[in-house]
């Protein structure tokens, strides 16, 4: 049974640790297909509902997964750890474009917001049983929600986008739950979803968001809830169109008990309007981050959501961290009222990398998107091959595969760092990466 492993233990705990401690180990394998349930109780003399019980906790803690009638197996290593291991190391002198991150040019001094914070503290502390959300961010946030055609509801702030997704996945759904997912999408979310023992099922997205009937036919199947990049999605720059968010809604009110999150990250970067698809199901919330806009190391996102939601996330919330930093609410205030971020000039600024590349690969015959925010999605006959390609170019691009769960080989840049005079440089690079050599080959 297992190959050369023998699952032991007389009670749930003892059964699931020792499971659990044979997945750590590598004596069971990824995908291995665990005993059924009552063959496992009679093999250790117990009783079958004490096995379920630790198949129950194996579950919940994402060791193990159940598809029906098909039995339980070892999941496949959390993709937090495969993903995280698909990276280019960058050797001195390669330029690296595969990073993700925002231009600090275009980030706002934070010192002065900081320091206002730090004054209105020395003055007034938050202590215990402050609110949860400071006033005034509220009502900015509000403000701008309101503006988007987001509809009235609580709001919650949490530690990042990433955080908020996480949140609110886990107040409503239960291990082995399917979340639909965009693929291509961020690798952070296709990490996340299994992460929390839940089932990622992939929604192809093109430059104008999830393809409708792929969504509708994911839902039918019983995905739970639904993740949508608004504005500038990661990894291909789509944005979700007034035309597909009609379609889109009308999927969605179809499946009024499926959750919606969506994932405003663009929002300080990105001048094209928000077209929410909020409204059409009894959950949904709206995450605003102000990481890309205002500088990743501000761990702060704005959650609008309807009330049971955001109630439970509040309520979870304050059983773990509690609040986030009033000190850091307050410098984000700072930098929402003397209007630090031009988001229509730093829109323009990304712009003007990344829409001369779109238009340099296209013109070269190379199929690239790029519709909004800092990346370009360049799909690619080998990825490997093409990374490497690239890295004995000078450029070292993000592989395609930490953000692909089914969608075909691609390779992602960042134009963050580019200056105008890099552009056809590296458009020749990334199309001499597409072709193949004279032998045929792409390596």
């Amino acid at each position: 049974m297992l190959g050369e492993y023998r699952i032991e233990g007389r009670r749930a705990a003892e059964i699931s640790a020792s499971v659990e401690s044979a997945v750590g180990a590598g004596r069971l394998a990824p995908g291995e297909l665990l005993p059924p349930m009552r063959e496992l109780a009679v093999e250790l003399g117990v009783n079958p509902n004490t096995v379920a019980a630790a198949y129950r906790t194996l579950r919940e803690r994402g060791v193990i997964e159940t598809a029906g009638r098909r039995g339980s197996r070892v999941r496949h290593r959390p993709a937090s750890t495969a993903r995280e291991l698909i990276h280019v190391e960058v050797p001195d002198g390669v330029r690296d474009v595969s990073a993700g991150n925002p231009d600090t040019a275009l980030l706002p001094p934070l010192g002065a917001a900081l320091a206002a914070a730090a004054a209105r503290a020395a003055e007034a502390p938050a202590l215990y049983g402050a609110p949860a959300v400071d006033t005034e961010l509220e009502r900015f946030a509000r403000a701008a929600f309101t503006a988007d055609g987001v509809p009235g509801g609580p709001l919650a702030v949490t530690s990042g986008a990433l955080d908020a997704i996480e949140r609110v996945l886990a107040v409503h759904l239960r291990p082995g739950d399917s979340v639909a997912v965009e693929d291509p999408g961020w690798g952070a979310v296709l990490d996340l979803v299994p992460a929390l023992g839940l089932r990622a099922v992939p929604v192809p997205v093109d430059d104008d968001g999830p393809l409708p009937e792929a969504a509708d036919r994911v839902l039918r199947q019983g995905a739970r809830a639904m993740i949508v990049t608004a504005r500038a999605q990661n990894p291909t720059g789509a944005v979700v169109s007034a035309a597909r968010a009609r379609e889109l809604r009308t999927v969605l009110s179809g499946h009024p008990g499926a959750l919606l999150v969506e994932d405003d990250h663009g929002h300080g970067i990105v001048d094209l309007p928000l077209r929410t698809l909020t409204g059409c199901t009894d959950h949904w919330v709206v995450v605003r981050s102000v990481a890309k806009a205002y500088g990743p190391d501000l761990r702060l996102a704005v959650l609008a959501g309807d009330a049971v939601t955001v109630d439970r996330v509040r309520g979870r919330q304050r059983l773990g961290p509690g609040w986030v930093s009033h000190i850091l609410q307050d410098a984000v205030v700072h930098l929402w009222r003397s209007g630090a971020v031009d988001a229509a000039a730093v829109a323009a600024a990304y712009g003007r990398r990344r829409d001369p590349l779109v238009a340099a690969l296209r013109a070269r015959g190379i199929e690239a998107h790029g519709r909004s925010g800092m990346n370009v999605w360049l799909p690619v006959p080998d990825e490997t091959a093409a990374v490497a390609r690239l890295l004995h170019a000078g450029w070292a691009v993000a592989p395609g595969a930490r953000f692909r769960v089914s969608s075909p080989p691609a390779v992602r840049l960042t134009v963050s760092g580019l200056a105008a005079e890099e552009i056809e440089e590296v458009a020749d690079a990334l199309a001499a990466a597409t072709r193949p050599s004279a032998a045929g080959r792409y390596d």
